[in-house]
């Protein structure tokens, strides 16, 4: 990639990002999908460095940035955004059935934050619009499938055994979402005899299929060590082989300064990169090597990645920031997170993963 389509492509997504903020916070992102799915958000992305290049899971992944889920909630448009850089992708929040989710409004940005409040509530269009999406998928890349259980499930581990069955055989990795806020009672899967009885029906339903994606569990930045402790060893006796940590929050509301900082919901961005890390810090250590975690909250540049990394982060992921940013940032954070690793001799970014602690 040359300088000047780099500086193209900044300055495209500068503008369309600036265009955006125009809109409310939901209709931008719909927005955003389109204008993606069509071609007009895409610019040439840069190719990252041989550096960043990580194995994982049995998986050679060019790049540990990934883009969280959220962004692509119905699997629309995960091509597009490998092409923007990623080194993979998390689509969903995936549920067995079409949901709505909560009513709007229900996405603020807060802009003077660099952080964002969301309780949507897992809309999305269900398993099988994502099914069909993922069926037909013809392109390389690693896409990770995020899934959870609707509002109204009577039992809402059959609904993660559900989507399990369905899609993993599409999927190069499952994340099983127990930790938003905005689904009442979801967050309690996180605990105890409820975590073993999810994680058996998830290693039961990927069984049935012939396949063995690694299943991840996505935890709360608003645990405490105890909790994480109790989690990791659940995961690890369970079957699964990594965790996403971590989720929204509910808390470090004291320090926000926007407009909206008191609506209710999960909160992301900036505000969440200290917290959401030292959570991942404990996760690190109380697993010892015996799980793979992905890192998120709060990362805006290749320091924040490299923090993420030191922490015991294989790999990590962002959201947030693009409202901020725009696409140009992905490229950015690859190219100063390399710097960073080769300034510290670290010949790869698995070199550096927990280097906190050594």
């Amino acid at each position: 990639m040359t300088d000047s389509s780099r500086s193209f492509g900044d300055q495209f997504g500068y503008f369309g990002t600036s265009l955006l903020r125009l809109f409310d916070a939901e209709t931008a992102h719909r927005l955003t999908i389109l204008a993606v799915r069509t071609g007009l958000a895409l610019f040439p992305a840069p190719t990252p460095p041989e550096r960043l290049a990580v194995r994982a899971f049995g998986l050679r992944f060019p790049s540990p940035i990934g883009l969280s889920a959220g962004f692509d909630k119905n699997a629309e448009v995960p091509q597009q955004m490998l092409r923007l850089g990623f080194g993979f992708v998390e689509v969903g929040t995936i549920t067995p059935k079409p949901q709505t989710g909560n009513p709007r409004p229900r996405i603020f940005r807060l802009p003077q934050d660099g952080a964002v409040i969301n309780r949507l509530g897992f809309n999305n269009q269900g398993l099988e619009a994502a099914r069909a999406r993922l069926t037909a998928r013809t392109f390389r890349g690693i896409v990770a499938v995020n899934v959870g259980a609707n509002k109204d499930a009577a039992d809402p581990v059959a609904d993660y055994a559900t989507c399990i069955g369905a899609l993993a055989p599409l999927a190069d990795m499952l994340v099983l979402n127990i930790s938003s806020p905005n689904t009442p009672g979801l967050r309690d899967l996180q605990m105890g005899t409820r975590l073993d009885a999810l994680l058996a029906a998830a290693t039961a339903a990927r069984k049935a299929t012939r396949t063995n994606p690694p299943i991840l569990v996505k935890i709360a930045p608003d645990l405490t060590e105890g909790d994480i402790t109790t989690i990791v060893d659940a995961a690890i006796s369970g079957g699964a082989d990594g965790l996403v940590v971590g989720n929204t929050t509910v808390a470090l509301r004291d320090t926000l300064r926007s407009e909206h900082r008191g609506e209710k919901g999960g909160l992301s961005g900036r505000p969440l990169l200290a917290r959401s890390t030292e959570v991942l810090g404990q996760a690190y250590r109380a697993a010892g090597g015996r799980l793979t975690l992905v890192g998120v909250g709060g990362i805006a540049s290749g320091a924040d990645a490299y923090a993420k990394i030191r922490a015991g982060a294989t790999l990590v992921e962002l959201y947030t920031a693009l409202v901020y940013e725009g696409p140009g940032l992905v490229g950015r954070i690859q190219s100063e997170l390399a710097e960073l690793l080769a300034r510290d001799g670290h010949a790869s970014v698995t070199d550096a993963v927990g280097a906190a602690w050594r």
